[in-house]
């Protein structure tokens, strides 16, 4: 029996739809950052410096967009078209995230969507693969956790 994924209820997309982008993305980078840390700034991630992403969580009508520098993800505001965007759920983001999901098996399953530098996107999608990942722990994304790292951030 297939199991349909979760997909966030209208209400809660409605409300996330209408909150200010850019503080949404500000949250969001730093949230990575937080997760993925020196990976961010190893030398494999540096042909991604200054790329202009998007990653659109379709059921939550949201889109976040940002770079790479040295110090790891910068949220932008969208000042062009990005050089590449990443549509998918929040649940199959999710699933991502945990490795529970294969790239590939969303792509091929129209779950996950790819435009624009097909070339970038296929670099981003090795590089994630290539990288030794630590397990990703929810608890890392805890608001008091998130919010020292952007006073951190600010401060340095």
């Amino acid at each position: 029996m297939n199991k349909q994924p979760f997909i966030l209820p209208k209400p809660v997309s409605d409300i996330l739809s209408v909150l200010p982008k850019y503080p949404q993305t500000v949250l969001f980078v730093q949230a990575v950052n937080l997760a993925l840390g020196k990976t961010l700034r190893s030398d494999v991630m540096q042909p991604l410096q200054g790329k202009l992403i998007s990653i659109r969580v379709t059921d939550a009508g949201v889109a976040y967009h940002f770079t790479l520098n040295p110090k790891g993800l910068v949220a932008c505001r969208r000042i062009r078209e990005p050089d590449l965007i990443i549509s998918a759920s929040a649940y199959d983001f999710l699933m991502l995230a945990l490795r529970k999901e294969d790239p590939d098996t969303l792509f091929f399953s129209r779950r996950l969507c790819m435009e624009g530098d097909t070339e970038l996107g296929l670099l981003v999608k090795n590089t994630l693969d290539a990288l030794e990942l630590p397990p990703f722990d929810i608890r890392s994304l805890s608001p008091p956790r998130i919010f020292a790292e952007i006073r951190m951030r600010l401060l340095s």
